[in-house]
């Protein structure tokens, strides 16, 4: 039976609802339209009328995660107090926000280290993701150019190519910590991302120009 017309956004909140907890109890492998109906206690048929076939559902899947993933609280702006200034301090609290470093963020990065098979076998996935990607690349680079104008980083650094240097690493720990996370724990994430941030150019020590994260000046 077709949902009336005045459900509709209630039942398609039921289905993100119910997405999400497939997901997160047998991630993309086990999301199926017969594994969601089953979860709202509804048919397959109901299910079709939002979802022609399961990429259809896989997709809504990633949208359903990139929004969780956006909604919940971020260390760059803690509900309870301001957020940490501008330049590296706010680079830091993003990159610590991607990390596996509590039980919600293990979970959500499960699933989406879990999606990354499947996006990979979709062309449309795939640049689906890669935009996601994308926008987090600028974002970092945003917190970069605020601290070059801050004077913490050189301003002869390219932005671009130290924000890709930074989400290379933070996605690197991220599988690690997953996959051996007696040896990564939160406090060992967050040593080697401190690590990491302590090695970049400092404005009192000019950029290598051999180093291919920092573009030459001039």
């Amino acid at each position: 039976m077709t949902p009336a017309r005045g459900d509709h956004a209630a039942r398609r909140l039921e289905v993100s609802e119910a997405v999400w907890r497939v997901l997160s109890a047998h991630g993309f492998e086990g999301l199926t339209l017969r594994a969601v109906a089953a979860e709202m206690g509804a048919s397959t048929g109901l299910l079709t009328h939002y979802f022609a076939n399961k990429r259809a559902l896989v997709a809504y899947a990633l949208d359903v995660l990139d929004r969780r993933s956006g909604e919940r609280p971020r260390r760059a702006a803690p509900v309870d107090g301001p957020p940490p200034p501008a330049g590296l301090a706010r680079l830091r609290a993003a990159l610590l926000d991607v990390l596996p470093l509590d039980e919600a963020a293990v979970a959500g990065n499960r699933i989406w280290v879990g999606s990354w098979d499947v996006a990979l076998a979709d062309p449309e996935l795939a640049a689906a993701h890669a935009g996601r990607y994308g926008r987090s690349r600028e974002a970092l680079a945003g917190h970069i150019t605020d601290a070059q104008r801050l004077g913490e980083l050189p301003a002869g650094a390219d932005a671009a190519r130290l924000a890709a240097g930074a989400q290379a690493f933070v996605l690197g720990l991220v599988v690690q910590a997953l996959f051996a996370p007696g040896e990564f724990p939160a406090e060992r994430q967050t040593a080697l991302l401190d690590g990491y941030l302590a090695g970049l150019p400092t404005a009192a020590d000019p950029a290598d120009p051999a180093d291919p994260a920092v573009a030459t000046a001039g």
